[in-house]
Formats: structure tokens, sequence, C-alpha cells
């Protein structure tokens, strides 16, 4: 719909209002990054297709409905002395405003927005919805932090993540779920240490991008694909899988790393209870992960004998293994810098 001049303009609009957010002073301030963020990525996730239209109107009554709810807590705050439990008032504004950005990000019990939105978009748009989209929100969050309302929602987040992604076929949704899981240890590390959420997320945008960028060269948008498409090339269906679970966190893979980080803070902090729970749905989201990978790890594996007609160019198929290679033996290759440190 838009060409290649007009997406990049959008892009950079996209980047700035985050910034924006990220460096105001104030929450009025904050929530206009917010709406130039949600009009500048509008037209980026419109197609030709009826699907995107509908993602993309989901999308902006979604996050029109969370602005609408920042901005009403920000008028509050100016009419508080007015009331007489000033206390009262100011945790309730405080609650509102929690709530909304934890609508924006798509964190559970506020993610019903979000898998129907992903079902709908390329994967170039869900990687900018899975991991740029949640910058400006998760930076806002982690100034605002409310123990009752983040542990619920961390808790609800694993286990919705958890459970929604068992009987899923299409990739979209099952990388929607995983994020809701991911979204719930982002959260959890955010309350157990001011910094270790970046750090997480920095990890988990790495793992995500490594996947979409093999989804999107060869189109694969359900699980059935990834069983009949590789036998031409055994490295890099073995690279996939391997990619697949150390983003669910299994070790020794780079995945593990920021969830190793974030256990021991919670051992520090006596949240055993979370850290329990939070550990027996990251091994459902590993159960899903090996679902896929079992079959095709296995040396009697029988495969279909049609032959696809793919072209990817050598750098990008060595550009893809380098990464793949990072995703599979970070934890050595970061055990050894921090060695020889």
């Amino acid at each position: 719909m838009y060409n290649n001049s007009y997406k990049i303009l959008f892009i950079l609009i996209l980047m700035m209002s985050t910034m924006i957010t990220i460096s105001a002073n104030s929450w009025l301030s904050a929530w206009m990054g917010l709406e130039i963020n949600l009009l500048s990525f509008i037209p980026l996730m419109k197609d030709n297709s009826m699907m995107s239209n509908e993602s993309s109107l989901k999308y902006f009554l979604t996050q029109a409905l969370a602005s609408s709810i920042l901005l009403f807590s920000t008028i509050l705050f100016l009419y508080q002395n007015n009331f007489m439990n000033q206390i009262f008032m100011n945790n309730y504004i405080n609650m509102m405003i929690l709530s909304s950005l934890l609508m924006k990000v798509g964190a559970a019990p506020f993610h019903f927005w979000f898998p129907n939105v992903m079902e709908g978009l390329n994967w170039l748009n869900s990687l900018i919805l899975m991991t740029w989209q949640k910058i400006a929100p998760l930076m806002l969050i982690s100034y605002l932090m409310i123990k009752f309302l983040i542990i619920l929602t961390v808790l609800l987040s694993v286990i919705i993540g958890a459970l929604g992604g068992l009987n899923q076929t299409s990739l979209r949704k099952l990388m929607t779920f995983s994020s809701i899981n991911h979204l719930g240890w982002m959260l959890m590390s955010m309350y157990s240490n001011e910094s270790l959420w970046m750090n997480y997320f920095l990890f988990y945008s790495f793992l995500t991008f490594n996947l979409i960028l093999l989804f999107n060269t060869f189109k694969m948008f359900h699980i059935n694909q990834l069983f009949s498409l590789f036998f031409f090339n055994k490295s890099l269906k073995f690279f996939l899988f391997l990619n697949l679970l150390s983003l669910g966190g299994l070790p020794p893979f780079l995945g593990f790393i920021p969830k190793w980080l974030t256990i021991q803070y919670l051992t520090f902090n006596n949240q055993l209870f979370v850290m329990t729970i939070m550990i027996i749905m990251s091994l459902i989201t590993l159960y899903f992960y090996l679902r896929l990978c079992y079959t095709a790890f296995m040396l009697n594996y029988f495969e279909n004998n049609w032959i696809y007609k793919i072209y990817w160019n050598n750098l990008s198929m060595n550009l893809y293994l380098c990464l793949s290679f990072i995703s599979s033996f970070g934890l050595f290759i970061i055990s050894f810098i921090y060695y020889l440190i």
C-alpha cells in the first residue's frame, strides 16, 4: 500500500516516538509519545490483505482505549487535592495508569487483543510488535511498581502464555503466547532489579529476531511447514529447532541466561512461591517446543520427497547460521568471556 520511502519515514517516526516516551519527564509528554508511536505503527500494519486491515483496527481500538485511560488518570492527578482521602486516590490512580500500560504491552489479563492482532500481521510487523513496541510501555511500567498488581500480572502472564500455546498450530500465535510468557518473566525481573529486565529484553529480542528471520524468508506460518521444508538442508533445520529450545529457556542455550539471572534475584528476594510457578510454567512452554523438535531430531524420521524452489543467498544463510550458533552456544561463549575477564 505504501512505497518504501513512506515506510522508512514511518519507521523513523516510530523510533523517535519511543525516544520521546523514554525521555519524558511527565505523564502527559509520555502519553504524547505513545500516541505518536501508535499513529506511526498503524500505516506499517496495513497491506493489501483483509486480515491486516482487521488487525490494524483491533490494535488501534485497544491502544486508544489504553491511551484514554492513561490520559484520564493523568487528569485525575491534577484534581486529587480536592478529594478527602488523597492517599487512597493516589493508589487508585497509580493502579489505573499501570493497568493501561499493561494493556498496551499485552500482558495478561489484558492480553485479549494480542493473539488476534498478531494473526493478521506479516512477520516484520510481528517482530516490531513483539520487540520495539514493548520498549516504551515497559520503561513507563518500571517507574510505577505496585506489588500486588505486578505479581498478579506475572502469574497470569506465565500461566496463560504457557497453557495458551499448547494447542496452537499457527506459528504467529505460538510466538504470541511465548511473548506473553516472557513478558511475565520481564515484569518479575523488573520487580526484582531495576536493570535486569533490560538485559532480559535484549536476549529475548535477539532470539525472536533470529527465529522470525527464518520464518519470514521461507514464508512459514504454520507448524506443519516446519517438517516439510528443510530436508534439503539438515543444518538449517537443526539450528531452527535449537533456536526454539533457546527461546524456551532450555540450558545450556543462550535463552537460559536471563531466566537464570531472574531466578537468582528471586531467590535473593525470597520470592520462592512466584519463582516456583514461573519455573513450572516454563517447563510447559518447553514441552510444546520439544513436541515440535522431537521428531525432527530422530534419526529414523521420514520426510516428504517433494522439492521446494527456495532462493536464499549465501550471505543470508551464513548470517543466520552465525546468529544461530550464538543462540545455541551463547552460554558457553559468555562463560568463557567472563572467565577471561
